[in-house]
């Protein structure tokens, strides 16, 4: 994409690119045509491209912060496309500033947050789903993620929506040919090309919103939340899923007060495991806080967990209204009632439309590993699923069912009127919308949503 959709200044741009904090090395990242001069005012030496620089760094007083390395990478073979230089000094946070000061005093601005990925956007030498791929691998909640996050990174979730774009393309040009010369003795457009190539687009789009799905949720994380009665056991379960003892437990009902949130992996996929207050007629207004902060949880889950204590009369007034395919029931405390642990088949469920049942003892451990599997089927990650060939956003997510939508309308508005000007319209949007995953075709204002969620530096 080129810089006539959003601004690329002239400015050189300069920032910390590693962590805050004490460490062995620390690198200011600047890029920018003033780049190289800035460079050797401060090492006082010529920078050579590509041959690491072993110097003093030099203050505008002449004073000496630091001997470090420094590396020139002359445009466009960088990072942004522009000549970008790397000062490596000693890590330290005094070390780090005094450097950026000398960086900001020789002609440099502070960058932007993600402002390096922007211009490497802007300068062709990324895409805007390969930049988010980047921003993806830094933010990585699991070895799964960052693979996938990696292979978004080297393009492949960019080519996976590009193959589907040339498709469209390739239709609107074969429509747009038909409607251009009507005077043909053949009906192209009723011959049956293009009713094949639609369905043939459709299941191409449902596999890759599939793919992307599965890249977003595990990118962000699945959201799981458990909800029943108080007393159910709640918090002896999270406990005994987060492998460590992050919930109160006591035998007095209505001790979880609010949303109790931790990070966990199941089989590779980061999951956020919310425990919430019991459910009843509060008894007090904290309670009463407690309970709809709990319900509030419920409405972003993936995957509601409804925990009973399967000593008591079974009942579901505290599952959710949902799909019942994200909900898992639990039948907790089996060590007491003596339930055989593990997943319930379809016999010993009273209700075979009931949502997945496992029966398990959150204080033995006993039909955990099963609850797990249950987990990871519900969330689409089967065995033969449980990896998915790039990370993804929920924005892509959204831009390939608006695709979608507007594929289905042009099928059925061509199936209904054989109107060739009217696929051609619908064609068009099935394009806009995957253009905007890419940046192919996007608005400066997404754009700019986008980047300023990077870090300083990147």
């Amino acid at each position: 994409m080129s810089s006539d959709s959003l601004a690329l200044d002239q400015d050189t741009i300069a920032a910390i690119a590693t962590p805050s904090g004490r460490g062995s090395v620390s690198i200011i990242r600047v890029s920018g045509p003033k780049a190289l001069s800035i460079a050797e005012l401060i090492t006082r030496k010529p920078v050579q491209a590509r041959q690491p620089l072993l110097t003093r760094f030099f203050a505008e007083d002449n004073g000496v912060i630091d001997t470090g390395l420094t590396l020139f990478f002359q445009s466009p073979a960088s990072f942004t496309g522009e000549d970008v230089v790397e000062f490596h000094c000693h890590g330290g946070v005094m070390v780090t500033n005094l450097l950026l000061q000398a960086c900001l005093a020789r002609g440099a601005r502070l960058a932007r947050p993600g402002e390096f990925s922007e211009r490497a956007f802007l300068n062709n030498k990324m895409d805007l789903t390969q930049a988010e791929g980047l921003a993806d691998l830094i933010e990585a909640p699991t070895q799964q993620a960052a693979r996938q996050a990696s292979a978004s990174l080297q393009g492949a979730f960019s080519d996976a929506v590009n193959q589907i774009n040339h498709r469209v393309i390739d239709l609107r040009v074969y429509v747009e040919a038909a409607i251009d010369f009507p005077e043909e003795e053949v009906d192209f457009l009723s011959e049956g090309r293009v009713a094949t190539s639609l369905l043939e687009l459709r299941a191409a789009l449902e596999t890759l919103i599939t793919q992307a799905r599965r890249g977003a949720m595990l990118s962000r994380g699945a959201q799981i939340v458990m909800t029943g009665a108080p007393n159910a056991g709640k918090s002896s379960l999270m406990n005994r899923l987060a492998g460590q003892a992050v919930a109160i437990v006591t035998d007095v009902p209505g001790t979880t007060r609010d949303v109790i949130k931790q990070s966990i992996s199941i089989e590779g996929v980061a999951i956020q495991l919310s425990d919430t207050a019991g459910i009843r007629a509060a008894a007090d207004a904290i309670e009463q806080e407690g309970i709809e902060r709990a319900q509030a949880a419920l409405d972003i889950a993936d995957i509601i967990i409804e925990v009973i204590d399967d000593r008591e009369p079974k009942n579901t007034e505290f599952a959710s209204s949902g799909n019942e395919q994200s909900i898992i029931r639990v039948l907790n405390k089996i060590d007491l009632s003596g339930r055989t642990p593990g997943k319930l088949n379809a016999a010993n469920q009273e209700d075979e439309f009931a949502p997945p049942t496992v029966a398990v003892s959150a204080v033995t451990g006993e039909g955990i590993n099963a609850l797990e599997q249950v987990i990871i089927h519900c969330l689409g990650m089967g065995e033969a699923e449980t990896t998915s060939p790039f990370s993804a956003r929920e924005r892509h997510v959204t831009c390939l069912k608006r695709a979608e939508a507007a594929l289905d309308e042009a099928s059925a508005r061509f199936q209904k009127s054989q109107a060739g000007e009217l696929l051609a319209e619908d064609l068009r949007r099935v394009h806009a919308e995957l253009g905007a995953i890419t940046g192919a075709l996007g608005a400066d204002d997404l754009l700019g949503e986008i980047f300023s969620s990077f870090c300083i530096g990147k």
